[in-house]
């Protein structure tokens, strides 16, 4: 009996595995392949050359792309409005954090249902009302998304910021006070280098999604077109060939814009686990 729930933990493993990464291995294969391969009825597993059904991948697809000065400039417009979305919900999100953590005011356990209830919301509901107040302040594209994002990423941020800080013990505090620490030193010296695990892991969520965030970088940038993310940059690709569905270079984007990611957790990992299971055992 043991033997068989083993064989079937590691048989759901492997299909929950499968389901996860078949997508990310079909949009590599389908960015190595040429228009020719894509159009192949019915379709590879792997770039196949459709004269002798030899191996045959291609990078013209990504070649393409990184000659495509509308892809650069999405690249560019990205890294700046995720790196500043993150580091400013980080910078706010901690002094937030620490008050409602380790300070005592009437009204912290409202302030922290209310910022609960703002991740809840469908960002789709506040579009329309978002791009009426900006459109009336005539705020640049790059302004208004990282405005927007923050809106987001910000609660979710400090609710989980929060948590980590709570968990700290008081003594710390004290004994910092009598050492002649003031609240500030205290929190930027000693507390906040202990909640690093937290940063690293809501800074990361953080910037995924203001990286992958599509619907208002669309809304924001329709008049300002170098303002465009990466995401919205894709979408408008038209292709070497007149029209021509671009759909190996989309995919050979979409893993060029993927690495980046891909990055940060491999060298934050250790972190990143120590940040998601910190507080799962008590001691």
């Amino acid at each position: 009996m043991t033997k068989l729930k083993k064989i079937g933990f590691y048989l759901m493993i492997a299909l929950i595995s499968f389901y996860l990464l078949f997508p990310f291995y079909w949009a590599l294969n389908s960015s190595l392949k040429s228009e020719a391969q894509l159009q192949m009825t019915p379709t590879t597993l792997v770039p196949i050359d459709p004269q002798n059904g030899s191996f045959s991948p291609t990078f013209m697809n990504y070649a393409s792309v990184i000659k495509d000065k509308q892809f650069l400039n999405g690249i560019a417009n990205s890294t700046i409005v995720a790196v500043t979305t993150t580091t400013m919900a980080l910078i706010a999100g901690s002094f937030a954090a620490f008050a409602m953590g380790k300070l005592r005011f009437k009204g912290r356990k409202q302030m922290l249902y209310v910022i609960l209830a703002m991740t809840m919301f469908p960002q789709v509901t506040i579009l329309s009302g978002l791009y009426a107040i900006i459109t009336t302040l005539k705020l640049n594209a790059w302004f208004s998304m990282i405005l927007t994002y923050m809106i987001f990423t910000l609660p979710f941020t400090v609710w989980v910021l929060t948590s980590f800080f709570k968990e700290l013990p008081v003594e710390i505090m004290e004994s910092a006070n009598v050492d002649g620490c003031t609240p500030f030193q205290t929190f930027r010296l000693i507390l906040l280098p202990l909640t690093a695990p937290a940063l690293v892991t809501t800074g990361l969520l953080a910037f995924i999604a203001a990286w992958n965030e599509y619907l208002f970088a669309l809304t924001f940038t329709a008049i300002e077109k170098n303002a465009r993310t990466i995401p919205v940059a894709i979408s408008f690709f038209t292709g070497i060939i007149s029209r021509q569905e671009p759909f190996g270079e989309i995919m050979a984007a979409t893993i060029l814009v993927t690495v980046p990611i891909v990055v940060l957790v491999l060298v934050f990992q250790r972190k990143i686990i120590a940040g998601l299971t910190a507080g799962s055992v008590k001691g």
